[in-house]
């Protein structure tokens, strides 16, 4: 099955953790001070964008594979020359 679902997830939680970096690098320090001042915005923003990095990366890695691999596993699902007409006697 040639489904890689790591790509779109890498993607997706690049974006969304760019997003997330961007409004808390620019929006007001004062609502940070629920959490004791720490931006949790940008801390949890970083941290999507390395998994994001390391799926997308995987996912390049595993399609990379997955294309080497197919030739081989063509010539190997192929029947036989003639295989096909012998047993048909036409």
């Amino acid at each position: 099955m040639g489904l890689d679902i790591r790509m779109p997830i890498g993607l997706m939680f690049g974006t969304i953790g760019v997003m997330l970096t961007v409004y808390g690098l620019i929006s007001d320090s004062a609502i940070y001070e629920r959490s004791l001042g720490m931006n949790v915005n940008v801390e949890w923003g970083v941290v999507m964008i390395v998994f994001g990095v390391i799926m997308t990366v995987l996912g390049r890695i595993g399609s990379k594979r997955q294309k080497a691999a197919a030739p081989a596993n063509a010539d190997a699902a192929a029947p036989p020359h003639g295989g096909a007409r012998a047993a048909g006697g036409h």
